[in-house]
């Protein structure tokens, strides 16, 4: 059987500072890398970005999880009504 298609982000964008949560300097140049289908591709594209730039400190990618913010039966949702 296959496995199913599981939506995941990958976005980055150079931060305001290495402390705390991660904040964006500038929303309107957040780089939307793309929407991939499981956690390796997403994890390929994550890491070309990643590599490419890394002599930048402060630009960093996240892989989000789309998948779980969609499912209104996960646990996570129930905690934010």
């Amino acid at each position: 059987m296959a496995e199913k298609d599981l939506l995941h982000l990958v976005i980055g964008g150079e931060l305001k500072s290495l402390e705390g949560p991660p904040e964006f300097r500038d929303y309107r140049k957040v780089d939307l890398v793309g929407a991939f289908p499981n956690y390796q591709q997403a994890l390929g594209a994550w890491r070309a970005k990643a590599q490419s730039t890394v002599d930048n400190a402060l630009m960093r990618y996240f892989i989000i999880h789309a998948h779980k913010l969609l499912d209104p039966d996960s646990d996570a949702d129930h905690d934010h009504h």
